[in-house]
């Protein structure tokens, strides 16, 4: 298992030395709405509704003071749109009254804004301020058991495996990595294998096309 995580980091920062994010934003509040409106719809999507958001309200004091209907009206082509609005304007709220206007900086923290599970509040501290985490969303738990990282049968168990054997100052890079990798290549449906330069080290690979 050593030998396979060294294998595939070694891969990953060769090849893909400084990915990003493909989510657009200029400070915390907007990763905060960005990663908020992003679950279970795409990143493409995301990115057309939050300019007009952002200029509409661009801080948590102004999507406090915003009506529900307000905000539908630049939410309501991203997935669960009446849910994510009301979790935006309860999370303002919060910051607002809880935070003194700032987006917290603490996963615990983050996690207790409406909306902000997990997953959200490691990608927003990891991106920002470079957290030791590794959000597990669907692309990530996909990859990471496919390519033999993880036999985690939940997000956390996943996430678990990958703290526990990826070094803290990767971990940040590490989810990138991974989530780029699972939406171009590792797809969910028709994975790329022959294409993908990470086979010689994947155990799902080997497992359908015999050791190499």
């Amino acid at each position: 298992m050593k030998k396979r995580y060294a294998d595939i980091v070694g891969w990953f920062e060769e090849n893909m030395p400084l990915p990003k994010p493909e989510l657009h934003f200029d400070n915390a509040w907007q990763l905060l709405v960005a990663v908020m409106l992003s679950a279970q719809c795409t990143d493409k999507r995301v990115n057309m509704v939050t300019p007009a958001l952002f200029e509409a309200y661009p801080t948590p004091k102004a999507m406090a003071a915003a009506g529900f209907e307000d905000v539908l009206q630049y939410t309501k082509s991203v997935s669960y749109p009446n849910s994510k609005t009301q979790h935006l304007i309860d999370a303002a709220k919060m910051i607002m009254s809880d935070f003194g206007g700032e987006v917290p900086s603490d996963g615990e923290q983050l996690q207790k804004l409406p909306g902000v599970g997990r997953k959200t509040a490691n990608v927003v501290t990891s991106v920002l301020w470079d957290n030791p985490v590794i959000a597990v969303d669907t692309h990530v738990f996909r990859v990471a058991r496919r390519l033999g990282l993880s036999k985690g049968t939940t997000p956390l168990a996943v996430e678990k495996d990958l703290t526990a054997n990826i070094p803290a100052e990767k971990r940040p890079t590490a989810h990138h990595w991974l989530i780029l990798h699972g939406r171009y290549v590792c797809k969910a449906l028709k994975p790329q294998c022959e294409k993908c330069g990470l086979a010689p080290f994947c155990a799902e690979y080997k497992k359908t096309n015999g050791a190499r």
